[in-house]
């Protein structure tokens, strides 16, 4: 069976390991998800990621992070450019998350940044999804 949305599965996976508390959660391997993965690290949404090899392919291995009484670092995700309805924001508007506590994850011609990275480089480009 193909996927047809290898993001929104990502996310997907991640939230519901996220509100059963689990400590880890384990999803097919790609670029784009290990790209995504390495933002939400840097923003310390989660605790580490490593990519395995698997009978077929690579596995992707997020471990996720919660505070000292068991609270979770990620409150919400929010999938925003799907394949049926393509958003993306221009240079000069690109979205703040939450007032700016939230990230929002963006594709651009520089590569997969932050709301505020591209804000930084002056560039706009797809975007993926909100974190908070």
């Amino acid at each position: 069976m193909t996927m047809t949305d290898p993001v929104a599965d990502l996310l997907t996976r991640l939230r519901n390991a996220n509100s059963a508390h689990h400590d880890s959660v384990s999803l097919p391997s790609s670029k784009l998800k290990t790209h995504i993965a390495d933002i939400l690290q840097q923003e310390g949404y989660i605790a580490g990621w490593e990519v395995t090899d698997a009978r077929v392919g690579q596995n992707l291995t997020l471990t996720l992070k919660y505070g000292p009484n068991r609270e979770r670092s990620i409150a919400g995700i929010k999938r925003v450019s799907k394949p049926g309805l393509r958003v993306y924001a221009k240079s000069t508007e690109l979205p703040t998350v939450l007032g700016g506590l939230g990230v929002a994850i963006l594709s651009t011609s520089s590569g997969l940044l932050t709301d505020r990275q591209a804000e930084q480089k002056g560039v706009g480009g797809e975007v993926l999804a909100y974190v908070w």
